[in-house]
């Protein structure tokens, strides 16, 4: 399973220190990133995606300096579902999920069986191919985000970076993409994703939660003490509640 190390990174966006000495190691299962508005989480996904260079600091994965990597190499390594999902709304749903396989193809390759096969499986695990020959302006939100998703499959990456992939989805639907993130890890392959629920956070094998651009606390979603932190960073606004064999996390009218 592939190893995410990160040392020491800061990041400024303006006069903003977005992450300040920031300092994990993911990649074993799930691991979700929390925390308030403003706390960092995406801008650390978008930096161990390479899309961010940091000021200071090292990105290794598998104890490969990130930066060191090719484009391609990078791409056949990390696939990256982005907050908001971005296609031309004429592609169809198939040839948008095609785009995953790019990488592995290059600009002017033709498709093998096993990209074809790779397509069709993704587009069966987000739940999107009874539509593949619709075209992506034709879509709900929701289901756009499904086709996102499935591209993000398609790649076949060992690791998957999710900036908030249960946007625009349905309870039934952010259910099924806890069943797929588990389905993944079992397959080997390691996902971190940024989520604003909680309490579907807490599904996750292990947590990491940020405050004001730092890590305030990261280790396995059922840790007492990381619920603690938890509660901090969100000022006592929540509390976390084991109900039916489960964490949740719900509103504390009584802050």
């Amino acid at each position: 399973m592939t190893a995410v190390q990160i040392e020491a990174v800061s990041v400024a966006l303006g006069s903003t220190r977005a992450l300040q000495d920031v300092s994990v190691e993911l990649g074993v299962g799930w691991t979700a990133i929390v925390g308030p508005n403003g706390a960092g989480k995406s801008t650390l996904l978008r930096v161990i995606a390479g899309l961010e260079k940091p000021h200071g600091g090292t990105v290794r994965i598998d104890g490969q300096p990130l930066d060191t990597l090719s484009d391609r190499a990078r791409a056949l390594r990390i696939a990256w579902l982005a907050q908001q999902g971005t296609a031309t709304g004429e592609l169809t749903v198939r040839e948008v999920v095609h785009l995953g396989r790019l990488a592995r193809l290059g600009l002017f390759g033709a498709a093998t069986a096993m990209d074809e096969a790779c397509v069709a499986q993704a587009m069966a695990d987000a739940e999107c191919g009874a539509w593949q020959e619709r075209r992506l302006h034709e879509l709900s939100g929701g289901e756009r985000q499904r086709v996102f998703l499935a591209r993000v499959l398609a790649v076949g990456a060992p690791l998957l970076l999710l900036d908030e992939p249960t946007t625009h989805l349905d309870p039934p639907h952010q259910i099924a993409l806890v069943r797929l993130l588990r389905r993944q890890v079992q397959e080997g392959v390691a996902v971190v994703s940024v989520l604003h629920d909680l309490s579907l956070a807490l599904l996750a094998d292990r947590l990491v939660v940020m405050d004001r651009g730092r890590i305030r606390a990261s280790g396995p979603s059922d840790s007492l003490e990381l619920h603690r932190k938890l509660v901090e960073v969100f000022g006592g606004s929540i509390r976390v509640e084991h109900l039916a064999g489960r964490w949740i996390v719900i509103p504390n009218l009584d802050a």
